[in-house]
């Protein structure tokens, strides 16, 4: 029929074909995309203001969409900060220069002393938390109802186990559910389906859970 066989080790709309035991050589093209355009502005005098701009404007966005879907590894994620980072502190063609800030400081906010770069670790984490809300606000989306067939039929999303076999798209998704956990709060209702000894329900910052000298297992 004409048909040709493929490897699959190229990407498909954007995101890899196949995730194989070297996370860090199959995102590695996403540090190649960075470099490309670090390249192709090497020949410009970029005052401070102006490489601000571009690293938050377009270096910053050109990981976003595969940050949506994966939790890239963090040996990836250490190389490209280092690249901005470079990029930042360096001038002409070999970007070297002295980095008198740690990219950790530079994330922070301009009023704490930083520069207000993108921390990519918490913003990948956030990005794959927002995929895991979708199952719990939207459960009757296409792609909800077939995640909680082959993952977590008889749960919920949050009280989810890996699993046995699991691919690397559930394995981001089942660790980014611990931010869920730490931002969400039950809405009471009528309690029925709330343990108030184990599930979050208070506002209180100290302790979200009810407290006392109570057996704990009595109310399980």
């Amino acid at each position: 029929m004409g048909v040709r066989r493929v490897i699959g080790t190229g990407t498909y709309l954007g995101l890899p074909s196949m995730i194989g035991r070297s996370k860090k050589a199959v995102f590695s093209f996403i540090k190649d995309r960075i470099w490309r355009r670090i390249n192709s502005w090497s020949g410009r005098s970029l005052s401070k203001a102006g490489k601000e701009v571009m690293i938050k404007s377009v270096l910053q966005s050109i990981p976003a969409y595969i940050m949506s879907i994966y939790l890239i590894p963090d040996g990836v994620v250490n190389d490209i900060e280092k690249m901005l980072n470079s990029f930042w502190w360096g001038g002409g063609r070999s970007n070297k220069g002295i980095r008198w800030l740690t990219w950790e400081r530079m994330t922070m906010l301009k009023k704490e002393g930083g520069l207000g770069f993108r921390d990519f670790k918490a913003f990948n984490m956030a990005m794959v938390a927002k995929q895991g809300w979708n199952f719990l606000s939207k459960p009757n989306s296409l792609v909800s109802r077939i995640f909680k067939a082959r993952y977590f039929p008889h749960s919920s999303y949050l009280d989810s186990k890996v699993g046995n076999n699991p691919s690397f798209v559930w394995r981001s998704l089942w660790k980014a559910k611990e931010v869920l956990k730490i931002g969400s709060r039950w809405s009471i209702g009528d309690g029925r389906s709330i343990k108030v000894m184990h599930e979050p329900w208070l506002r209180d910052k100290g302790s979200r859970w009810v407290g006392g000298p109570q057996n704990q297992e009595t109310y399980v």
